[in-house]
């Protein structure tokens, strides 16, 4: 299958909210209905507008989106000034998965955060994600550091 990897537009966000909310863990924190809550425009707008934030999708030959990710370039002073890149929301549609096309769109991004002259490619997943933490190993990727997070209520 040839895929194309672009940046995402408004257009765009609808699609990606239903793959984000199409799992256990996304059902959960997601909001995904008709109409869209308009926080996620907001944030899509927020994102959109920041140079340092890559919102992208990858379609197939029919331009039906079937992948997203998001890429966070941060610039910091430790690595003498290096620029360490995150990847998040990472969602293959679920009727493609197990194609492959997972491998492909991780390698266009690993390809991505090299061009923006990233030292580092990070990612955390859930720890309920044992499929996916399988994947990121096979890609290379491996758990050298322990993540923390401090959830806040809303």
């Amino acid at each position: 299958m040839v895929l194309s990897f672009r940046k995402a537009t408004k257009s765009d966000v609808i699609f990606i909210v239903e793959m984000l909310a199409d799992d256990a863990l996304g059902q959960l924190r997601e909001a995904f209905g008709t109409p869209l809550p308009q926080k996620y425009y907001t944030a899509f707008e927020n994102i959109d507008s920041d140079t340092n934030q890559e919102l992208m999708v990858v379609e197939n030959e029919a331009n039906e989106i079937i992948g997203t990710l998001q890429l966070t370039f941060i610039p910091y002073l430790t690595y003498q000034g290096g620029i360490r890149a995150q990847i998040e929301a990472v969602r293959i549609h679920k009727k493609y998965r197990g194609q492959g096309l997972g491998e492909q769109f991780f390698k266009w991004a690993i390809h991505r955060a090299k061009e923006k002259g990233a030292h580092v490619l990070q990612l955390t997943s859930d720890k309920k994600r044992p499929d996916a933490i399988r994947f990121y190993e096979k890609l290379g990727f491996k758990a050298t550091h322990e993540g923390m997070k401090l959830h806040f209520k809303n």
